[in-house]
């Protein structure tokens, strides 16, 4: 790396940040042309850990802001105040976030705040809806606004864009995320979990942990859970739980007696890959597995209202269920019943991208700041 190489900061803070942001850094780093600073805020801290190691990434900084019981606002704050120290000492010509979390959202604004371009990974999501998802839809407008370089996944997130009236440039990239479950899901990788038996039953993938989704929407979620459970003898339920207590604890105490329900801990990103490639279907409110299960063939149900994704609806690889246990239940009994329906979900193309997204964000970048490999000394 020259000295005169111009610094970028890619920021994250969850998990789900870090396996989208994690080819993009890799493409960052191998170029040359940047020096390259990966900067955690800490909102997430062991998970995010795992994913770094997977991929083999170091950051350079973690203002580890997590605390117990930590508040948006609690978030937000120590983001901005540790971000706004880093950018001033760093000088960065650019900021790349991703997503729609309260870290990219407060990296985006430090940076507005020092007049640095930013640069949206997975930027144009919409469900037209401010509070569902919460805070998430409110945090991808703000960011939109805001935003020099929006890089959009697919050709609807595009058009929300345009129809936001953003003033920053829009580019269709694909989505990251396709870029790191190739990647991983060509080294095999395998999720061995203490007593669940993958080829005596039709194991079910399910992650539930959204903040709409808490309270009695989550009980019955788990209640659909377990109707198609009782139906159906041959399948069994694989949920990784959620850190947060509020998610875990209810999930606990209605499903953990359940002898066909196997409670683990957070998976790390290899073991997810693994259990997807192996699982029957999906039930997630997870944004990124919408993304994720269509590349390895495997259907999924949504567990919410609505989706920013509705490329996924739209292709056929996925179906907005909700909450209620009767619809989860009604459509799971379906894919579990009739295998034509399961076939047309499982072969459905995916809308998200091909695994290149991270080399064109690359490019679009190099372009922006009128950059190549020969203008360094």
């Amino acid at each position: 790396m020259t000295q005169s190489a111009p610094p970028i900061c890619i920021t994250l803070g969850t998990r789900p940040e870090a396996i989208k942001l994690a080819p993009v850094i890799q493409q960052f780093q191998r170029c040359g042309i940047f020096d390259t600073h990966v900067i955690l805020t800490g909102q997430h801290l062991e998970m995010v850990d795992q994913v770094m190691r997977l991929f083999e990434l170091t950051p350079n900084r973690n203002l580890e802001i997590m605390q117990a019981k930590q508040t948006l606002t609690d978030i937000t704050c120590r983001s901005l105040a540790g971000l706004e120290s880093l950018f001033q000492e760093i000088k960065p010509e650019l900021i790349l976030v991703q997503g729609d979390t309260t870290t990219a959202f407060s990296a985006t604004l430090a940076a507005f705040y020092q007049k640095i371009p930013v640069g949206h990974v997975e930027a144009g999501l919409r469900t037209d809806d401010m509070f569902n998802p919460y805070p998430e839809e409110a945090n991808r407008r703000m960011i939109s606004q805001l935003a020099r370089l929006n890089f959009a996944p697919t050709t609807k997130s595009v058009e929300n864009l345009k129809r936001s009236g953003i003033v920053g440039e829009i580019h269709h990239t694909g989505n990251t995320v396709i870029d790191a479950l190739l990647a991983v899901a060509q080294q095999k990788p395998k999720c061995e979990v203490k007593g669940l038996d993958w080829d005596k039953y039709r194991i079910m993938l399910a992650t539930v942990h959204r903040r709409e989704n808490w309270g009695e929407p989550l009980s019955n979620i788990a209640k659909g859970f377990l109707q198609i459970l009782d139906t159906f003898p041959d399948t069994a339920l694989l949920l990784p739980l959620h850190r947060n207590p509020t998610v875990r604890e209810p999930l606990q105490a209605l499903l953990g007696n359940h002898p066909r329900v196997f409670l683990t801990e957070p998976l790390d990103y290899s073991e997810l890959v693994g259990a997807i490639a192996r699982c029957y279907l999906l039930l997630t409110d997870s944004g990124g597995l919408q993304e994720e299960a269509p590349s390895l063939g495997k259907p999924v149900l949504v567990l919410r209202e609505t989706t920013e994704r509705p490329e996924a609806v739209e292709a056929g690889t996925a179906k907005l269920v909700g909450t209620n246990p009767q619809t989860i239940f009604t459509t799971a009994s379906q894919l579990l019943s009739d295998g034509r329906v399961y076939q047309e979900m499982a072969t459905a193309i995916n809308p998200f991208g091909d695994g290149h997204a991270a080399e064109r964000i690359l490019a679009i970048v190099k372009n922006f700041l009128k950059l190549d490999g020969n203008n360094l000394v």
